[in-house]
């Protein structure tokens, strides 16, 4: 039986949760001061979201504009950080606004602590927002 509070369960039922678009459950995750850092952010895009209510706000919108059907590729790389783990990941679907497809790699730093995320450093490509109507959470909105 898999411990749904270890980081690398915990991570792919927060996957889980946003492709059924439970934005709400997927924060619901976050440890109430848990950080969210985008460290390619571009210009006019959050770099650092501070606390649970941030990451809600930042994220709440998202399914309005990005509709993911798969995350096809997942990988998962424990650390020796205790509760860290570094994963590589592909999201697929379509940007709501244009129909158009959406396909975007990642690689994430994601630190759990009593069952619950309190870092998430995001490493996204930050190209894929001048597409149109990828723009849920920076300038583009």
């Amino acid at each position: 039986m898999t411990d749904p509070t270890e980081p690398a369960e915990l991570y792919r039922h927060g996957l889980r949760l946003l492709l059924e678009k439970d934005i709400a459950g997927w924060v619901g995750l976050w440890a109430e001061d848990g950080v969210m850092e985008f460290p390619f952010a571009p210009e006019g895009w959050p770099v650092r979201l501070e606390g649970r209510r941030a990451v809600a706000d930042y994220m709440r919108h998202y399914p309005d504009h990005i509709d993911l059907h798969d995350f096809p590729e997942v990988t998962v790389h424990r650390t020796t950080a205790p509760g860290t783990i570094v994963v590589e990941m592909r999201g697929v679907g379509r940007l709501v606004e244009t129909g158009r497809p959406f396909d975007m790699t990642y690689i994430a730093v994601v630190t759990v602590e009593d069952g619950l995320i309190t870092s998430y450093r995001d490493y996204w490509n930050p190209l894929a927002v001048s597409q149109a109507g990828a723009g849920f959470a920076g300038a583009g909105r």
